[in-house]
Parts: structure tokens; sequence; C-alpha cells
């Protein structure tokens, strides 16, 4: 990338692949009570969609990644980001909680190539410090997605139902195909290509799991992502049904907790040069695990919103400073596996989440207690991983970082 337009143009349309989660994940929050009234279904049932959507996002990145390894990285995106379009339309027409499930899953599936090849991508065109930065300026437009779609999907449910909501989702799939279908070139060239079988792919992320600090900065990002889903997917009951906000509230204050992430994560970008990754993504996680113990201490002595609203704020915002360092250091030592050990990097991630979802559903909504309880285990455990896993691990700041510039010139 040799000059700033470019630069820019990669950080809008990465940062926008990348936001695929909270994309497909938080527009439709506010409207979970109106979807569980409209289909019949209880607060379970209606949270097995986004458990559905998280695991799709998992799953998928474990087949595009390999496969954007072997393939280059503008195939598979392109073919996940016309499957997640055609399945976002096709959730709008849900006849069922469960057919709505099933579709979410596929459309997860879809989203998660621009999710684990954007990152894959960065690698290719970056390293040392260099890439630390640009995952960070990634997280000033992935922040705005969480910020922006529960705001969004708040106010569609003014002007129509939680299908509308769908059909927006659809229309940002074209708009992105279309954009990356232009404005993406192939960053990983023919020669950088690793052979594409099964076995080659098994061996691959047989080595990666093997590798203590990988894991060690993967897991612990994805705990410390766990907590906050725990959050995502128990606070518009909490908020709405148990302290009676209003869907355009709720979105108000998920909108501000999301831009504590921005805020965050730009930080992380003009520290990052002075301090170790290592000790930001410390930092981090200790901050996310305040704000997790918080939570639950808050609904165990029912201290209301003033004590809840600002540990969600920390739990949220830590993200920040957190996925920026954890996924430089996992993929540092991992050049020629870029794709394949995003993957394993995402699949952690989004298997937690969606693990953590339905421990808060499970035990009732009803109290915040349930979602407190979880929150504070997962981001306790974030700590505990990194601790153990990473201890020794050494960072290579070395090198900057243009690693692909001339690939992108092609």
């Amino acid at each position: 990338m040799e000059d700033q337009p470019r630069r820019v143009k990669y950080v809008l349309i990465l940062g926008a692949l990348s936001a695929f989660g909270p994309l497909s994940i938080d527009m439709y929050l506010p409207a979970f009570p109106t979807i569980a009234g409209d289909l019949q279904a209880g607060p379970s049932q209606v949270q097995l969609s986004l458990t559905a959507c998280t695991v799709g996002l998992a799953l998928g990145q474990l087949v595009a990644g390999p496969l954007s390894d072997t393939f280059g990285r503008r195939r598979p995106l392109l073919i996940g980001l016309v499957v997640f379009t055609l399945a976002s339309l096709l959730c709008a027409v849900a006849p069922s909680a469960y057919a709505l499930a099933g579709l979410r899953l596929v459309q997860g599936l879809g989203g998660a190539a621009g999710i684990v090849i954007a990152r894959a991508v960065v690698r290719d065109l970056y390293s040392g410090v260099a890439m630390a930065r640009f995952f960070s300026l990634l997280m000033l437009v992935n922040g705005l997605a969480p910020i922006l779609a529960p705001l969004i999907g708040g106010q569609m449910l003014r002007v129509t139902s939680w299908r509308g909501v769908f059909l927006v989702l659809g229309v940002i799939g074209v708009v992105l195909l279309v954009a990356t279908a232009f404005g993406v070139r192939e960053t990983l060239p023919g020669e950088s290509r690793r052979p594409g079988s099964l076995g080659s792919t098994l061996r691959t992320f047989g080595s990666l799991l093997g590798d203590r600090a990988f894991v060690g900065y993967s897991l612990s990002a994805a705990l410390a992502f766990a907590a906050m889903f725990a959050y995502i997917s128990g606070s518009s009951f909490v908020l709405q049904d148990v302290y009676g906000m209003s869907p355009q509230l709720f979105s108000l204050v998920f909108g501000v907790n999301s831009l504590g992430i921005v805020l965050f994560g730009q930080l992380n970008g003009r520290l990052v040069a002075r301090v170790d990754p290592s000790r930001l993504l410390a930092i981090g996680l200790g901050v996310n695990a305040v704000g997790g113990v918080a939570v639950a201490l808050s609904a165990a002595f029912g201290l209301g919103l003033p004590g809840l609203l600002p540990a969600l704020f920390l739990v949220a915002s830590s993200i920040g400073v957190v996925f920026p360092n954890a996924t430089t250091l996992a993929l540092s030592g991992h050049a020629e596996t870029a794709g394949s050990a995003s993957a394993l990097l995402g699949v952690m991630q989004f298997l937690a989440g969606g693990l953590a979802a339905p421990l808060v559903g499970s035990a009732g909504t009803g109290t915040a207690l349930p979602m407190g309880v979880v929150m504070g285990a997962l981001s306790l455990s974030a700590v505990v991983v990194y601790l153990v896993l990473t201890r020794g691990a050494r960072f290579e700041a070395r090198s900057g970082d243009r690693a692909g510039e001339r690939t992108t010139q092609r």
C-alpha cells in the first residue's frame, strides 16, 4: 500500500469485513422480545438464533481460512459474501424460531469469510508494530458496527418489523460484495500459497494448537470476548425487561459501550509503539476482569443501573485493547499460515461466545445475576489463561511493515 488513499480504502473495506460479527449479531438485538412474541418462542429459543450465527461465524472460518491459504484471498472472500447476502434475505422470511436459527447458521458461515480473510490480508501486508497499529485502525471501523447496528435496529423497529432488519443486512452484504470485488486486490501471490489437502490443513492446525503462546493469546482473547458476548446476549432482556428500558434507550446504551471499544482501540494504537503489545494485552484483560466481576457484584447486591452500566462499559471497552494486541501476538509468528492461524483465532472467539449465550438465558432473564456470574467467571478465566500459557513468550517488534506491499501493486 504505497499511498495514503489506498491505505484508507483498505482500512474501510477490511474494517467493514471484520465487522461482520457485530453486524450480524447486534443489529437485531433490540428486537429479541418482539421476535419471541412474533414467532411464539421463548427467550432461549430466540437466543438459539444468536448461538447459531455465532457457531456459523466460527466454523466458517475453519473453512475459509485454509482455503485462502491455498487459493488466495479474493476467491473465498467473494463466495462468502454471496452466501451471507442470500442467507440474510432468507432470514427476513423465516417462519419459525428454528428456521431462523438454521438460516442464521448459514449467514454466519458466509460472514466468517470476511472476518478471517480480513485478518489474513493484514498479516500479508504488515508485521511487527505496524501490524498492531493497523489492527487498532480496524477497531475504529469495526467498533462503529456495534454502535450503529443496534441503533439502526432500534430505530428500524419504529417503522418496520424485525424482518426489515435482515433485509438491511442483505443490502449491506451487496454493498460489501461490490466494494471488495473492485477495491481489494489479491495479497497472497501464487508462490506463497500452500497445498490444499485435508491432511495438510489438519497438520497446520495441529502445529498451531501445539504452539503454547499462540493458544494462550488466542484463548485469553476468546474468553474476554465470551464475557462481552454474555453481555450482548443477556443485556437486551436484562436492560429492557428487568430495568424497563425502551428498545431505543437500550440501543443508545449499547452504542455508548461500543464507542468505548473505538476509543480504547485508538488509545491502543497510540501506545503500541512505546509499550509492548503483551503488556497492553495484560492491561486490557485486567480491565475486562474488573468489569466482569463488577457486573456480578452489582447484580448480587442490587446496585441497579448506577452499578451495572459502568461495569458493562469496562467489559466492552477493554475489547478495543484486547483484540488488536492478541491478534498481533497470535499471528506474528505465522506469516506462511496466516489464513489458518486467523481461522483458529476466530474459531476460539466465536465458539466461546456461542457457548456463553445460552448459559445466560438458561438461568432465566428475571434478574441480572446469571449474566453477571457468567461474565465474571469468563473474564477471570481469561486472565488466568494468559498468565499460565504465555509466560516467557516474546514479541518480535522489528520490521515493518510493508511486507506485502508488492502484492497489492500486482
